[in-house]
């Protein structure tokens, strides 16, 4: 895949305090990359410098293998802080004055509003707007001039679990479409449902970057159950067995690396004992990125 975003050594100083420290990232073609990290970690920064609205201390990036220029960032769609727009213009009309600006067809509007579930509410007042039919405005506006990147800071902050579950899907559908999206965020959830690679930031310093389907990929824990008198015994001959304890009548059987939930239930199997529950249970987004941010300490 090719490389959309290179960034090398990027640092942003605020008088003494350190913003962003020396990060070294890469985004590739039809990511979803979540960066990760609770506030203040420097993700809103980093986002300005890609963006242009802040001049990094030191460093560089490319987008597209190039350094930035207005051309290249006219492949670039953002949402960052608040959007701004008028509140006494329909949804229609602000995004008719946003195309002006933009220099981008006005033609794109009706598929836009289509994609961010507002065509219904086009001609209704901005100010009429709910939180989430704000955000997806938002995006619509950011997606006038069809980027081949679209960066979003913080796309669900505020809003109820409704407007959470209709952004998250918009996300999924313009990734389908191809996009590389670039997402900041300080919720796990949000960044393991929508995202394919991730980075945790903590004070400005990236600490982990990887896929997100590798997460909790290293040794599993299996819950167990059998109607079995002995099933305590004939866990702990497994040879996968590391450790093993009882908790609400289910066995929870901590195996050793490169032992899985099959290798187990076929041990079981073959001792002639078959499972009435057998689940694995693998480490959560949220519990490795606790993990990562107690070790970085």
């Amino acid at each position: 895949m090719a490389t959309v975003l290179s960034i090398q050594n990027l640092t942003k100083h605020f008088g003494r305090i350190r913003a962003v420290n020396s990060l070294n990232l890469e985004v590739k073609s039809g990511q979803v990359f979540g960066m990760l990290g609770p506030n203040g970690s420097g993700k809103t920064t980093t986002l300005g410098m890609l963006m242009g609205v802040t001049n990094p201390t030191s460093g560089s990036f490319y987008w597209f293998g190039e350094g930035p220029t207005p051309q290249v960032r006219k492949r670039i769609g953002a949402v960052l802080e608040h959007p701004i727009f008028y509140p006494y213009l329909s949804g229609q009309k602000n995004l008719e004055l946003n195309a002006m600006i933009k220099e981008c067809s006005a033609e794109n509007i009706s598929r836009v509003l289509n994609l961010v579930e507002l065509t219904d509410r086009k001609d209704d007042k901005y100010k009429t707007y709910s939180l989430g039919m704000k955000q997806r405005l938002a995006i619509a506006s950011a997606l006038l001039n069809d980027p081949t990147v679209l960066i979003l800071d913080e796309p669900t902050n505020g809003l109820d679990p409704m407007g959470i579950a209709e952004i998250r899907d918009i996300i999924r559908k313009i990734a389908a479409q191809g996009k590389t999206i670039i997402l900041a965020s300080h919720l796990l959830d949000e960044v393991q449902k929508v995202c394919t690679h991730f980075a945790v930031l903590k004070k400005g310093n990236m600490i982990y970057t990887g896929p997100v389907g590798q997460v909790g990929s290293g040794t599993e824990a299996v819950e167990v159950n059998a109607d079995v008198e002995n099933l305590n015994e004939v866990l702990l001959a497994f040879s996968g067995t590391s450790s093993i304890n009882k908790e609400n009548g289910s066995y929870h059987v901590s195996l050793r690396e490169g032992f899985t939930s099959k290798d187990l239930n076929r041990f079981l199997f073959e001792n002639g004992i078959i499972a009435s529950h057998l689940v694995t249970k693998r480490k959560s987004l949220e519990k490795q990125f606790l993990e990562i941010l107690s070790e970085s300490d």
